[in-house]
């Protein structure tokens, strides 16, 4: 066995003694040894084989898929590509999964030392590529056959699991490993005792033999890991006093979310929890607090004492003024408000912190951080005049909200997110895009506990939506979840096209991409750019004219217009990978959310 060989056999093997169960791999040359140790470790006839290969044609969908994969499963997953250019275009899912903690191996093949800076062909400068976006970077060296080898692969291999993993001295998130291999790349197949890796594994205890390497390739007996690394022990929690004017504020990728609806129904604090955030049910839960946010006078009235906050929150202005202990925030455009210095100052305790000392505080107004909370002293059972304020007002923005919507003879896009939500089957999985969708959802849907709602939130990028929603509906069904859906837009769609070009033998989840169509970017309409209709449309609009049932013919996949409520039954409850359509007019879809707002606004005003 040769040493590119060797050393890729021994890095899958030690990979999937820490737990490895999903490997994402773009093909290409210089990764061969990778591609091929994977492509054995994960042969169906092997009996108890964990491992399961998914493969993409481009870099970028490639990555994202393990970015779903990771992100539903709290697995590391490994993806793989060859040297060069392909290594940078993994660059956008390690950034998602540094800001967002979510596990990645990122295995970057390499041309050895003497071919890099000689002009060779698919020769970049690696080192580094991704900056402090990973959590550990290494330049792993030229495999060799000396002794000492095979314990430095296999220890550093455990290392990287552990700091991906986040059970190291970091918080979990993307580690990279280079991996420089000379050639050969691939078995020498005149060799019998190295023309097959499949049959390296086909032996006692799963232990990897090759009598004509220089030393064991064997790792641990039991197909133990080389290095047991011991999850590092959460703090005590933090005791805070009750007060009855309290909220909880959870965004994307909350810690213990179950914990914090808890926390919030036993306080009767309301609970102002995002879609992605796994908080949004129980008692205390709103489903239409941004009106609430952007409505001045509720606002005034209902400034709060004590703001504990967790996760990624920050998905709307109004949100942000909050966490500003700003009062009143209005919610406006230009920022949300001012303070009110006559208001008092706002306690704002942060929930979840990294062990590597990292918290979310976008508003830089968090006064204390801890690793969690515990009430001192006895909250009343039932809610108080503080938490049925809020739910009161909370109901009133839905109702005022759910007339405007039910009086329109269309399907529009805030009531599709609301009814995707809503009729998605019990233990399902819903993947938002990061833009309109996200924010569709946080303000229509009703709070339930019983699906799981997952969203690239981290850098809030559109790039690979596609194969992130794919890679989390393939986990989440492994694991014995139910139906998956993905809600987005025509250009997250269209950014991530190759995500849908799935091979024959790629495994398929049972997904339907419920995709918005208004011809270009929605969430401008939106915002101040549309004040300036010269060069609004073609750089911010950006219109497209693509035909996506077309694509999805390209892609063989079946397609679906939505034209009524009535349809969407049908496209939640098939099967397979699917995609469906809703067309809408973003002019139109933008005075609906005026109307809206303004029929909020005044159903508020009147109580």
């Amino acid at each position: 066995m040769n040493p590119s060989t060797a050393f890729a056999t021994v890095l899958v093997d030690e990979l999937i003694r820490c737990g490895l169960r999903e490997a994402v791999i773009a093909p290409g040359s210089r990764s061969a040894p990778l591609a091929m140790a994977l492509h054995a470790a994960c042969d169906e006839s092997r009996p108890g084989s964990p491992l399961r290969l998914h493969v993409r044609i481009d870099e970028r969908s490639a990555a994202f898929l393990a970015l779903g994969l990771a992100k539903a499963s709290g697995r590391p997953v490994a993806v793989v590509c060859t040297s060069g250019t392909a290594a940078a275009h993994f660059h956008g899912a390690v950034v998602e999964a540094d800001e967002a903690a979510v596990p990645l191996l990122v295995l970057t093949a390499d041309r050895p030392p003497e071919l890099r800076g000689t002009g060779a062909n698919q020769t970049i400068d690696q080192i580094k590529l991704y900056g402090s976006a990973v959590r550990w970077f290494c330049e792993v060296g030229v495999p060799e056959d000396r002794p000492g080898q095979v314990e430095y692969w296999r220890s550093l291999t455990c290392r990287a699991w552990s700091l991906a993993y986040g059970n190291g001295p970091v918080s979990a998130g993307p580690v990279h490993l280079n991996l420089p291999f000379r050639d050969p790349l691939v078995p020498d197949l005149a060799d019998p005792a190295a023309g097959s890796l499949a049959a390296a594994y086909q032996h006692e205890a799963g232990q990897l033999a090759d009598p004509s390497w220089h030393e064991p390739l064997a790792g641990r007996p039991g197909v133990a890991p080389w290095t047991r690394i011991p999850a590092a022990p959460a703090g005590s929690p933090t005791q805070i006093d009750w007060t009855e004017r309290g909220l909880v504020v959870c965004g994307d990728g909350a810690t213990d979310p179950a914990a914090l609806a808890e926390l919030a129904a036993a306080a009767g604090w309301p609970l102002l929890a995002e879609p992605s955030s796994g908080a949004r049910h129980g008692r205390a839960a709103l489903r239409a607090y941004e009106f609430l946010l952007e409505t001045a006078d509720f606002a005034r009235a209902h400034r709060p004492d004590l703001i504990i906050s967790a996760g990624r929150p920050g998905l709307s202005r109004g949100q942000l003024a909050l966490l500003r202990g700003a009062g009143p925030w209005t919610g406006d455009e230009g920022g949300g408000g001012a303070a009110d210095p006559a208001a008092g100052s706002v306690r704002h305790i942060v929930v979840g912190r990294a062990a590597d000392g990292r918290w979310a505080d976008p508003a830089r107004s968090a006064a204390e951080v801890a690793d969690s909370v515990r009430l001192r002293g006895v909250p009343p059972s039932m809610p108080g005049g503080w938490l049925q304020s809020w739910l009161t007002a909370d109901t009133a923005a839905a109702a005022a909200a759910e007339e405007i919507l039910r009086a329109e003879s269309a399907v529009s896009e805030p009531l599709l997110a609301r009814e995707v939500a809503a009729g998605l089957p019990a233990g399902g999985l819903l993947w938002a895009a990061a833009s309109m969708p996200a924010r569709d959802l946080d303000r229509y849907m009703a709070p339930r506990p019983d699906i799981r709602i997952l969203a690239s939130r981290g850098a809030s990028g559109i790039d690979g939506t596609v194969s992130a929603a794919i890679g989390a509906a393939l986990a989440h069904q492994r694991a014995g979840g139910g139906t998956a859906v993905a809600l987005l837009g025509d250009l997250a769609l269209l950014h991530d096209a190759p995500g849908l070009m799935l091979g024959p033998e790629e495994p398929r989840p049972d997904l339907c991409l419920v995709v918005v169509n208004n011809d270009g970017g929605g969430i401008f309409s939106t915002l101040e750019q549309v004040a300036f209709p010269g060069p609004f449309e073609r750089v911010f609009g950006t219109p497209h004219g693509a035909n996506l049932a077309r694509l999805a013919g390209a892609a063989g996949l079946p397609y679906a217009r939505l034209g009524r409520l009535t349809d969407l039954t049908a496209v939640l409850t098939g099967h397979g990978l699917r995609l469906a359509e809703l067309q809408t007019d973003r002019s139109e879809q933008a005075k609906l959310r005026a109307a809206i707002g303004q029929a909020v606004s005044a159903a508020l005003g009147a109580r």
